[in-house]
């Protein structure tokens, strides 16, 4: 058994990265486990990113290695290793199992993030960050005046099309079924918009273009019949998977998957906590993902303090 320590950070995304930093200042004997090579999770893929405040227009990769560098100056200490288990142990701390070793800690801040769910279609991960986006709110301004369609039919996606509508000349709404999910004020909303144009019954499937988005291929449920749609941006919004394999049952939200935690990162586990995306929160942005760092370590130091 490893030797044990006050808190070990599952994750190397924001989240996980501020939390490092916040647990390094507080003198916390604190690991952070990872399963990538690369720090950084979603943003290691992103071309670019403009909403984090102070550093408009920096490279998705760039602003991981700097999350990385900052944890390592704090102090941070890192390792790699894929999480197959969660367990209780009889001496009141957790073990965590790896395919290769065992971690024994007080504390565990799940930070695993989230995944968007892909279409899998021709195209989609060769243009993604060069057109191919899953986050209105975070690349929208990028395509500002331009044509780009919007995949989905539930809240995300209609929201979506709303949002891009007040940016984008034209925004083509695609959704496989003749009705949507989302809730019916959005959907009255939508519609109304002259700029937002509906497609039903319809599938996208491939993306085309060299460097960039050109053009959507889509196919007609009714008919079959197939077109080539030409835009300069594709915005997936067909659901969000959490990264919670491994990890107890019994800490995640029935109707989400999602782990059940507020601001503080506190469970129904004591000494199990959660940060980022892969907690129930309304918004996933980078943002509110290092500030999950700052809150769970605050949560975490009260937790450590009670059990002296």
């Amino acid at each position: 058994m490893e030797e044990k320590y006050d808190v070990i950070i599952i994750g190397a995304g924001p989240a996980g990265l501020s939390a490092a930093v916040y647990a390094s200042r507080a003198k916390l004997k604190a690991l952070l486990l990872e399963k990538e090579y690369v720090s950084g999770g979603q943003i290691v893929t992103t071309t670019e990113v403009d909403n984090y405040l102070g550093l408009p227009g920096i490279n998705g990769f760039d602003m991981a290695m700097k999350f990385r560098e900052h944890a390592e100056t704090a102090g941070a200490e890192f390792t790699e290793g894929k999480v197959l288990a969660l367990k209780k142990q009889e001496n009141g701390c957790w073990c965590i199992q790896t395919e290769e070793k065992e971690y024994q800690t007080k504390c565990v801040i799940i930070a695993t993030g989230a995944t968007h769910r892909p279409l899998g279609i021709p195209g989609e991960e060769r243009l993604r960050g060069s057109g191919v986006s899953y986050c209105a709110t975070c690349d929208g301004a990028f395509f500002r005046g331009k044509t780009v369609a919007v995949i989905g039919g539930g809240d995300v996606a209609v929201g979506d099309a709303i949002f891009l509508s007040r940016l984008c000349k034209q925004v083509y709404l695609i959704h496989r079924r003749d009705n949507f999910r989302a809730a019916k004020t959005l959907v009255d909303k939508v519609q109304q918009l002259e700029n937002v144009k509906i497609l039903w019954d319809t599938v996208p499937e491939s993306i085309e273009g060299e460097e960039r988005v050109a053009s959507l291929c889509l196919k007609s449920l009714k008919d079959n019949t197939k077109t080539e749609l030409p835009l300069d941006g594709v915005f997936v919004a067909v659901g969000m998977e959490p990264n919670i394999k491994g990890f107890p049952e019994e800490l995640l939200e029935e109707e989400t998957g999602y782990i059940k935690a507020g601001e503080d990162g506190k469970t129904v586990l004591p000494g199990i906590y959660a940060a980022g995306d892969v907690r129930t929160k309304r918004v996933r942005q980078i943002a509110t993902a290092v500030s999950d760092g700052a809150n769970v370590i605050a949560a975490v130091e009260e937790y450590l303090n009670e059990e002296k």
